[in-house]
């Protein structure tokens, strides 16, 4: 079952008052933090940690804020301004190993040699106050076994797997020494062009809370703090460019892009992470109004946010500071607690609070944010390493990703799957033979996992006289230039089905890999119009980090199977998908657009004056159609589901209550399947123009050929509201309309009124 509907709220107001008199004394105060108003700052953070699912008692906060209290006031200003200092494992390391031994550095990155942990880990122990040290890495979707990405994870709509695959590299993970995840990122994106939307859930911040929620209660299970990134608005970056700058009203930003935030801080989230770009102009390593008013403030967060890699440095780059002294004066007001590898915090803030330019209540209320995360995670209790879990269950879990993400786009004439019947598969592409993951990197004497082929695992589930016959095509796997294109020709001849394999260009996934063009290479392209002219069956199965435009595929194709980067156990769950061994179940979880000039795309759009028709002069393209090529919540399945009787438990939904809403889903079809069941609603009249359609809730089901099952939703009326300009929340009545079925083109509805 999905968590619920985490509604962005007002956050405690414990603490608003010293937090407003924190500020003035930000501006105007240049002596010492008083014992007293140190801890009364802690009380008032862990007074207000019930927001975090993990919460300890009210004796236990007592208890951190003595402790943290205490330890502040023991340590130099050196120790303090330590503890804010990140830094890279790097050479000389006895140079590292000294200032940790000194006490200026509390975090490390990047770490990932069992017995250089160890290093550092004793250095620290060695120090004057014996503070620890947190480790922290990428430890994303892949440490050893190598999980399809985060985007997958939201493509199988099964919350559980996603929290399953945190668990268990954070698990690998921790057994090394490292306890500290730079996950989940739960940026919303409605711009594929943007490569980093690998790394999250999509388009929707329903589904976006739902999985940041799971895979943060993951990695905590684990072994390892996660973060919540990127804080706010990285996704957004115009023109799909990394970095770049965005534009988010203020309601758009309550409304879309925080709310995964917030549930991963009522999962347990204890640090954050900064947006490297601006935001309405002004950069997030250096925005108060995020860090104050809305993260701490209204989202009630009570832990630490650390800069992105050398963000406080760029603020340079961005024109707001004229060296790094003044970027690091900045950062720190704006409420950036920990510098991740810019060493502006380690050079200059003792100069900057010697000049008054920054005070001694800044910098103590970020070493106590630290320091309480630090108590919090156990850091200062006995330590042992953990025990990494079997490879066994890890694969497991990855196969079974695999398995229900990938999403089933076209199956014309139910090409898929193959029928034993088919005598010669041919089978073409570099990728079918490749059992290499870039992605994947593990800690030193490790070597990548035993990872099985397409082609190997195709041919071990060839039924009697079935029979493959493969080309490469390519003179590469990522598919960038021809090798034999003829001979894959030939192949094609020979077979009665194809199966052509295609990969995103393996370097076009991840940060720093935004694309203008979003189409397959020019010689998969050709290799796909060439195999289509023979008139054989074609199944064109697409790799990839991110929503390809497949207009032109899909006009060759018989068969569309979208998989993703199917890593370690993918291949071989492939294999199964294509054999009919499992039955796809995977949705997509961001539309896939037919040209880039429909980005930014998204099914949640406004409505607008002039709905599209024939007509020039409304909501249209010249050229191309407004609708994506396949929408948010769409995937195939080798069943087929019938949904009928939607049935709300009353046609008036109370604002602050809630209602049943049943609907009876049938497989129609002649084999067991899963279908992921989605609840949209839409707010047709409000004061002001709401989307056309909003998920609020979804069930992933089960069902045998002929089975018919009643699926509840509760819908909450306080999730219909939405924020103002200001940020504030509305909540008024008005008619409601539901939606359920299969994708967020739903057509079975209902008509409520919300008083």
């Amino acid at each position: 079952m999905p968590a619920p509907h985490m509604p962005i709220e007002r956050g405690p107001r414990i603490g608003t008052n010293l937090l407003r008199q924190s500020r003035t004394q930000f501006k105007k105060s240049r002596v010492c933090l008083t014992r007293s108003s140190l801890i009364w700052f802690l009380l008032a953070q862990l007074l207000a940690w019930s927001t975090f699912a993990a919460a300890a008692d009210t004796q236990h906060e007592q208890i951190v804020a003595e402790k943290v209290e205490s330890l502040v006031a023991r340590m130099t200003l050196t120790e303090k301004i330590g503890q804010l200092n990140l830094i890279s494992q790097g050479e000389p390391v006895e140079e590292q190993l000294a200032s940790v031994r000194a006490g200026r550095v509390g975090a490390m990155l990047n770490v990932v040699d069992p017995a250089i942990i160890d290093r550092y880990r004793e250095a620290a122990s060695q120090s004057r106050l014996k503070i620890p040290l947190l480790f922290g890495l990428d430890a994303v979707d892949v440490f050893r076994i190598a999980f399809p990405p985060p985007i997958a994870w939201a493509a199988t709509f099964r919350p559980e797997l996603a929290e399953a695959a945190s668990r268990s590299v954070a698990g690998e993970t921790a057994a090394i020494g490292v306890n500290w995840t730079f996950a989940p990122m739960v940026d919303i994106s409605r711009d594929p062009r943007w490569g980093r939307v690998v790394e999250g859930a999509g388009e929707d911040p329903y589904l976006g809370s739902v999985m940041a929620a799971a895979r943060v209660r993951g990695y905590l299970a684990g072994g390892l703090m996660p973060t919540a990134k990127h804080f706010v608005g990285y996704g957004a970056g115009e023109s799909g460019r990394d970095y770049n700058g965005a534009l988010i009203p203020t309601s758009d930003l309550y409304d879309r892009y925080l709310p995964p935030f917030q549930a991963a801080f009522n999962a347990g989230a204890q640090t954050v992470m900064g947006a490297l770009n601006a935001i309405n102009g002004v950069p997030a390593t250096a925005n108060a109004f995020l860090m104050y008013r809305v993260l701490r403030r209204d989202m009630g967060f009570k832990g630490f946010v650390t800069s992105d890699y050398n963000a406080i440095g760029e603020l340079i780059n961005h024109g707001l500071a004229a060296d790094l002294a003044a970027a690091s004066r900045l950062a720190l007001k704006a409420g950036i607690d920990l510098d991740m590898e810019g060493y502006g915090y380690d050079r200059h803030l003792a100069a900057e609070l010697a000049a008054s330019r920054v005070t001694q209540i800044q910098i103590d209320h970020a070493v106590a944010r630290i320091l309480t995360v630090k108590f919090n995670m156990g850091l200062f209790d006995e330590w042992s390493r953990k025990t990494a879990p079997p490879e066994a269950e890890t694969r497991k879990i990855a196969r079974q990703i695999a398995r229900e993400s990938f999403v089933l786009l076209k199956n014309d004439n139910t090409v898929l799957p193959i029928a034993t019947g088919v005598k010669t598969i041919a089978l073409i592409g570099d990728a079918a033979k490749t059992d290499f993951d870039e992605s994947w990197y593990g800690p030193a004497g490790l070597t990548q996992p035993a990872t099985q082929t397409l082609y190997d695992a195709m041919k071990e589930r060839l039924a009697p006289g079935q029979s493959i016959v493969y080309e490469p095509a390519f003179a590469d796997r990522c598919g960038k230039s021809l090798a034999d294109d003829a001979a894959a020709v030939r192949a094609a001849e020979r077979a009665d089905v194809i199966v052509l394999i295609v990969t995103e260009d393996c370097e076009f996934s991840g940060e720093g890999t935004s694309r203008a063009n979003l189409d397959l290479s020019t010689a998969q392209q050709t290799v796909l119009d060439r195999l289509s002219a023979t008139g054989k069956p074609l199944v064109l199965v697409v790799t990839a980090g991110r929503p390809l435009t497949l207009t032109a595929a899909a006009a060759k194709a018989q068969a569309i199977l979208y998989a993703w980067l199917p890593r370690t156990e993918g291949r071989a769950a492939l294999a199964e998908i294509l054999t009919g061994e499992v039955n796809p179940s995977g949705k997509l979880p961001m539309s896939l657009p037919r040209s880039v000039g429909q980005i930014p795309i998204s099914y949640d759009v406004l409505p607008t004056s002039r709905p599209p028709t024939e007509s020039r002069y409304t909501s249209r393209y010249l050229d191309e159609n407004v609708t994506p090529l396949y929408p948010f919540g769409f995937g195939l399945s080798y069943t087929t589901f019938e949904y009928t009787k939607l049935r709300p438990q009353s046609v008036v939904l109370d604002l602050a209550g809630s209602m049943f809403i049943d609907v009876d889903v049938t497989n129609t079809g002649s084999r067991s399947g899963q279908e992921v069941v989605q609840l949209y609603v839409r707010r047709p009249v409000a004061s002001r123009s709401r989307p056309i359609r909003e998920l609020k809730g979804f069930q992933k089901i089960a069902l045998r050929p002929g089975e018919t099952r009643t699926v509840r939703f509760d819908l909450h009326g306080r999730a219909l509201a939405f924020h103002d300009d200001e940020g504030k929340r509305v909540e008024e009545p008005g008619p409601v309309q539901i939606f359920v079925g299969g994708s967020s083109q739903a057509t079975l509805s209902a008509d409520l009124v919300m008083k």
